[in-house]
């Protein structure tokens, strides 16, 4: 097979897969084809609108394919014409059948938000971060009918810090990811990547997140509602009730304390952030968000002194779905 550049069919929907469609874009590779989720109804007028990858593909003229499924004749026979030598996916959010795994020559390969098998399925970057993992990565593998059980072609490691949120370890690990495609596909040409089996016994399943996941439990460690705040930053955000009020957290971590103060306790309020007394320890809030308004910054939350009072409790009055 020439060196000089792989036939390659890309899919991929969200800004994720996109960032690693313009990677192929910008290296010797040529892309003969894009598949990407239909168009969704979005925003305020829920008006039909193209997904990252495919408005990026439209930018370069590559032809895009949107179909329901790939499990029918005429979408797969569609596929094979394009003679691809290998299939990348990224976020694509379709199962592809034995089929469509076995037409290109190199098979399919996905670039994966985590360490595999640590965590398979739908939100790894976010599930990494909520249970306190140390590390997180990419992994390319060798696609396989099993959700997220391929083969591992290449890892890539880097720490989770103590203030990275899901959308700081998104955007480190979009980076990653691309440096990481473009390396396993010279390797594949090569033939120099040695395809690892997974270990299912340490698999974990990333599931969605969901709204009800962001309800603080203030009886929780201060350390564990730090990670929930961080895991859902962007979305969808953790969340308590002050006087009947929604108030959204965007950022806070634990302050080490022997305080015996109730659980939920407004404990402080100066330039450093908002103080609440939880299960064990304290958790400063250092970005918060009033209903109705735009999320405070820690020097914004002094003013809030004029709010909020001392010695009362957050609370949550319902569930949000």
């Amino acid at each position: 097979m020439s060196q000089k550049g792989l036939r390659i069919i890309f899919a991929g929907t969200p800004d994720f897969a996109a960032q690693h469609l313009q990677a192929l874009l910008d290296s010797p590779h040529k892309v003969v084809s894009v598949y990407s989720q239909p168009d969704r109804p979005s925003g305020r007028g829920r008006k039909l609108t193209a997904s990252p990858v495919k408005a990026l593909a439209l930018e370069h003229g590559i032809e895009v394919q949107q179909p329901l499924s790939l499990k029918d004749a005429h979408a797969q026979n569609t596929l094979a014409a394009y003679k691809a030598d290998i299939m990348v996916v990224v976020a694509y959010g379709l199962l592809l059948p034995q089929t469509v795994l076995d037409t290109p020559n190199l098979g399919c390969i996905n670039v994966h938000g985590s360490l595999l098998p640590r965590w398979r399925g739908a939100a790894p970057i976010q599930r990494a971060i909520l249970a306190g993992d140390a590390s997180s990565g990419v992994t390319v593998m060798q696609m396989e009918a099993g959700l997220d059980t391929g083969p591992m072609l290449l890892k890539s490691q880097i720490p989770i810090s103590e203030i990275d949120t899901s959308a700081s370890l998104y955007d480190t690990l979009s980076v990653l990811g691309c440096s990481s495609l473009i390396t396993a596909l010279a390797g594949l040409q090569d033939g120099s990547l040695v395809p690892q089996v997974q270990n299912d016994a340490k698999a974990n399943y990333a599931n969605k997140l969901t709204k009800a996941e962001g309800v603080i439990d203030w009886h929780q460690s201060a350390q564990q509602i730090s990670l929930q705040v961080r895991g859902l930053n962007p979305w969808p955000v953790a969340y308590s009730d002050w006087q009947e009020q929604r108030l959204r957290i965007w950022m806070a971590h634990a302050v080490e304390t022997h305080s015996k103060q109730p659980a939920g306790t407004l404990v402080a309020i100066d330039k450093t952030g908002i103080e609440v007394a939880c299960g064990s320890s304290h958790l400063k809030i250092t970005q918060l968000q009033w209903p109705g308004g735009k999320a405070l910054s820690q020097s914004e939350l002094m003013n809030l002194k004029q709010k909020m009072t001392l010695g009362e409790t957050f609370t949550c009055l319902a569930v949000e779905k």
